[in-house]
């Protein structure tokens, strides 16, 4: 006991509860008796600590690395020491799953490819409509396909275009900036840098390391958090060999180029081919009522790699195409080389053909979820990168080729690329909208969000943000190089045009605030005669009414989420589009366009060209801030962590280049933690989950057999599951999958308070008794003073949900429906015998299964 007690927080116990690692042995041969209540605790964003977890400065680790582990008190760190007051706690903690080293503020620059990721997940139900589903997952990829094309593409800009082609070729910019000193040609003797080809071909360095840079963030990554299998119903092996990059290897007989296993029948409607089992189904194979509950579902090991492969190849490919374009057009004036032309011919053709088989790789294949897909595609995820290198560095031996006679003048031939880009974006999202609301219809949710139409929402806001990012950047690098703006062309106009367009899109965003602003005190003054009945004969204290008020109105403005993205998305795609035709009929700059027109007009186009420049501008420097505090902070890489927790619970199922999905990490620690332990001891789980810690318990808990699951108890509170997954996420979280959650566990209770702006009720469609939900919970705990309560009790909102007395007491409750000695539930035929399930011979006791739904007791 003493020696328990002298661990230190953050150190390995070198006997753990369940013995060593993370399988342990039965706990009833310990000394001091078996454990056999266990209360799980799963924290929510921005993260926390154990200690602050457990109530206890003395905390030890019982599993886990430094990454996520769970953790325990001292005192009940070995076996048979617990006090015996309520159940033994346990606290995982995954915060440095999303904000750990350094490193992760480099995740800033992947926000788009985040955003259009959890496109793909926010798909409507629509069960009996494969092809439809798949249909919706190869847009959500194609659209993900052409962000990381106007990413490079941008840079490609800034390097090639402004850089190397306009200033380095104009001798008065490259005399204003010093380092540019080599490339400006001469009147005579020339260096050999000074060409314009080989100007471009060192310039191509610039996006070439980019394009790398987001190869290994992501290869990182996919190690990291891809590589963590979810626990399987059959044995995994104790040890197995791994093949490179530490992948397991596929069992005898498996194909990696592809293909079906020996004995194995072809994929179905359901499988992988051509959009993956996500986008087959709503439910699970075996009935559970949610795609999550598949082996498979956490674990995007193929398809990440694939997509990888094919998104690296398309950002290659964009930086030779770049290169290429300028030189292919000069040799094929007329009077130009023969051999130069043929040679430009046959590279164009090699470009269009490694673009076609990267837009097939994407289209190829989508997420294997039924089974767990430990194949590697190897000969494609490292060919056809390694490939479209071979095919730049070519190019840029081509033009790097001496020619004559060559100058750079005006802007890089190529500008229309970035218009053909925006059409071939705004035609995806249309696509998409149609897609998603036909889905929509053939089951309609009155609380999907926007009606379903999320997915295609989100994924045009992740375009504009691209766009805009793209434009804003290339016009302030213009400005830089060209304060005057009387050296250079600058960049397209398309990308000055959606620059321009900011102003625009601020002033409808601070309309909506000022209407949301009176909506919601309006709401507050309503909220007043309710707090005032709720709290009879006491003495009315007007600015703690006021104070109570308020918070209830502020946290119902999440309920107004979708007026808020559908303005943000109408106003977007009408900015958009005003941008793309602005800039192809008149091409030119807004203020150019607007030269000829009214005083008033000229003024305005004038305003927002420079305001949209400078807005761009400072927002560019306060993410690059931001992002090198959050590389030497650990409290500002949390901040930063909080938004990732939202943003990348879901698997990279669209955008290889999106931060890594902490779920296929933590959701599998999960499952292991409670799985070994209900299997070891027999004893009562409780899986406590606050905030986005309840999505993960939900997700674990699917993820369980049904033995273990009928074991489980889950409490949440504060928790998103219906009011933002299940509105937002109708496909996965909606009330058909919440319903068999319901079912699948032994019991449920779901706490929220009024004041809480994300918690809420869950809204379980199910007829059983007792019900998922409790009333809200008081917030404050009291009104006024009194003798519990001596100083004013503080709203707590979304925080400390532990400190109610309902929260034990409802625990407790948890704990007495799961006591043997009670009534049980009706047993499922189609269940398998606890007993014959348990390896450790820890079951439930004899004529006890407390599987299913039916016949559950009463607290």
């Amino acid at each position: 006991m003493e020696r328990a007690r002298e661990r230190t927080a953050g150190q390995p116990a070198t006997g753990t509860p369940d013995g060593p690692g993370i399988t342990g042995h039965p706990a009833a041969a310990v000394a001091g008796g078996p454990e056999t209540d266990l209360e799980l605790l799963v924290h929510g964003v921005g993260g926390t600590t154990p200690e602050k977890m457990l109530g206890d400065p003395r905390t030890v680790r019982v599993t886990g690395d430094d990454t996520a582990a769970v953790f325990r008190r001292a005192e009940d760190a070995e076996p048979g020491t617990h006090p015996g007051q309520g159940p033994v706690q346990e606290a995982y903690v995954w915060c440095n799953l999303t904000s750990g080293d350094g490193s992760r503020a480099l995740w800033l620059l992947l926000l788009p490819f985040m955003v259009v990721n959890l496109a793909h997940w926010m798909r409507p139900a629509a069960p009996g409509r494969p092809r439809v589903v798949r249909l919706y997952g190869l847009l959500v990829r194609l659209a993900a396909l052409t962000l990381t094309v106007l990413l490079v593409a941008a840079a490609c800009e800034v390097a090639l275009d402004l850089v190397a082609w306009q200033c380095a070729g104009v001798r008065a910019c490259a005399r204003r900036h010093s380092w540019l000193g080599f490339l400006a040609p001469g009147p005579v003797n020339a260096a050999w840098w000074t060409a314009p080809g080989r100007r471009l071909a060192l310039a191509a360095t610039i996006p070439t390391t980019l394009v790398a840079l987001l190869w290994y963030l992501s290869h990182r990554t996919w190690n990291a958090y891809e590589s963590h299998q979810p626990m399987s119903s059959a044995p995994l092996p104790a040890a197995a060999d791994t093949g490179p990059g530490g992948t397991v290897p596929a069992p005898p007989g498996a194909d990696d180029g592809g293909g079906t296993r020996d004995g194995e029948p072809a994929p179905g409607p359901e499988d992988t081919r051509g959009g993956g089992a996500s986008e087959a189904i709503d439910a699970d194979p075996a009935g559970n009522g949610s795609a999550l509950a598949r082996p498979g579902f956490w674990y995007g090991r193929r398809l990440v790699a694939r997509l990888r492969a094919a998104h690296t190849a398309a950002g290659l490919l964009t930086v030779a195409s770049a290169v290429a374009t300028p030189a292919v057009r000069f040799d094929h004036r007329p009077g130009g080389p023969a051999v130069l032309g043929v040679l430009g011919a046959l590279l164009t053709a090699a470009i269009v053909a490694g673009a076609a088989a990267v837009v097939g790789v994407v289209c190829g294949r989508g997420r294997s979820e039924n089974r767990l897909d430990r194949r590697l595609d190897r000969h494609l995820v490292r060919g056809l990168p390694l490939g479209a290198l071979g095919l730049l560095l070519f190019t840029l031996l081509y033009a790097g080729w001496t020619r004559p006679g060559w100058q750079s003048a005006g802007r890089l031939p190529g500008d229309p690329a970035f218009g053909a880009l925006m059409s071939a974006q705004g035609l995806l999202v249309v696509t998409l909208a149609a897609v998603a609301g036909y889905l929509h219809r053939r089951r309609p949710d009155p609380r999907a969000g926007m009606r379903g139409l999320g997915g295609p929402a989100v994924t045009l806001l992740a375009c504009a943000l691209g766009g805009v990012m793209s434009g804003g950047v290339a016009q302030r690098v213009a400005d830089w190089l060209d304060g005057t703006r009387a050296l250079l062309p600058g960049p397209p106009v398309l990308l000055t045009w959606q620059a321009s367009a900011i102003p625009a899109l601020l002033a409808v965003l601070l309309l909506l605030a000022a209407r949301l602003t009176v909506s919601t005190a309006r709401h507050a003054r309503a909220e007043r005669a309710r707090v005032r009945h709720e709290h009879p004969g006491e003495p009315e204290d007007p600015a703690r009414t006021r104070a109570i008020a308020h918070a209830r109105a502020m946290a119902g403005l999440t309920d107004r989420a979708p007026l808020v993205l559908a303005v943000l998305t109408a106003t977007t795609l009408l900015l958009g589009a005003s941008a793309l035709a602005g800039a192809l009929l008149t091409g030119r700059t807004p203020d150019g366009a607007a030269r000829r027109a009214h005083h008033a007009v000229q003024a305005v186009a004038q305003t927002s060209q420079a305001l949209g420049s400078w807005l761009v501008g400072l927002g560019f420097l306060l993410f690059v801030t931001w992002g090198r505090r959050a590389y030497k902070d650990a409290a500002a890489r949390r901040t930063i962590g909080i938004l990732w927790d939202v943003g990348t619970f879901w698997p990279r199922a669209a955008h290889p280049f999106a931060p890594p999905c902490y779920a296929e990490r933590a959701v599998p620690d999960l499952t292991w933690r409670m799985a070994t332990w209900t299997r070891r001891t027999g004893g009562r789980l409780v899986l406590s989950g606050h905030s986005q810690g309840s999505v993960l318990a939900a997700a674990a808990a699917w993820q369980l057999t049904p033995p273990a699951r009928g074991r489980v108890a889950l409490l949440t509170y504060g928790s998103p599951l219906e009011r933002l997954y299940g509105r937002w996420f109708p496909a996965h979280f909606g009330p058909p999958a919440l319903a068999a959650l319901h079912r699948d566990v032994a019991c449920w209770r779901n706490l929220h308070r009024c004041t809480d702006p994300i918690g809420g009720p869950v809204r379980v469609p199910d007829d059983s008794t007792p019900e998922v939900d409790l009333e809200p919970l008081a917030d404050p705990l009291a009104y006024g003073r009194t003798p519990d309560h001596p100083l004013p009790a503080p709203i707590l909102g979304h925080s400390d949900y532990q400190a109610d007395p309902v929260f034990t007491r409802e625990r407790a409750r948890l704990l007495a429906r799961l006591r043997p000695g009670l009534p049980g539930q009706r047993p499922d035929p189609a269940a398998p015998d606890p007993a014959a399930t348990d390896p450790g011979g820890a079951g439930t006791p004899t004529g006890q299964d407390v599987q299913g739904s039916s016949g559950r007791s009463s607290a």
